[in-house]
């Protein structure tokens, strides 16, 4: 079947939620709320912990937790995981992600890269404790 004989819809207006993956959960909150400041608001011990970003989520999953789907019955989501490094990037004006930056470098984390893109958007990616690629970009990198 064609994608043009489906019945229409509107396509997604902006992203609510996303998700890495990371066995150790306790570095994971350690990184995301203890470096970062995020504000951890939900924890299940062993499986996950979730991070507010303004209006949206960051989900921080242990993989091995989430291969198997729920066994609730009211919430029934399915499997899902991950292994290997994920990626999410952060907006950020530039005189903040340089703060970041002095903030993680002296917390001993490594910066991976810092360019500026050829539309003259800075970014600054560095590694979380679970070895995702954590991105902190100019807002107006995609314009």
């Amino acid at each position: 079947m064609k994608t043009t004989d489906l019945p229409s819809a509107t396509a997604p207006a902006k992203v609510l939620e996303t998700a890495l993956y990371a066995e150790d959960l306790g570095a994971a909150t350690d990184f995301y709320q203890g470096l970062l400041g995020l504000e951890a608001f939900q924890t299940v011990p062993g499986r996950h912990v979730f991070f507010r970003i303004g209006d949206a989520v960051l989900l921080v999953f242990n993989p091995d937790a989430t291969s198997e789907p729920s066994r609730n019955a009211k919430i029934p989501v399915p499997a899902h995981g991950a292994r290997g490094s994920g990626h999410v990037c952060f907006a950020m004006p530039r005189p903040q992600i340089a703060d970041m930056r002095a903030r993680l470098i002296a917390a001993g984390v490594a910066v991976d890269a810092e360019f500026d893109w050829p539309n003259g958007a800075h970014s600054l990616y560095v590694r979380d404790p679970a070895g995702n690629s954590v991105e902190f970009a100019e807002p107006w990198l995609w314009e």
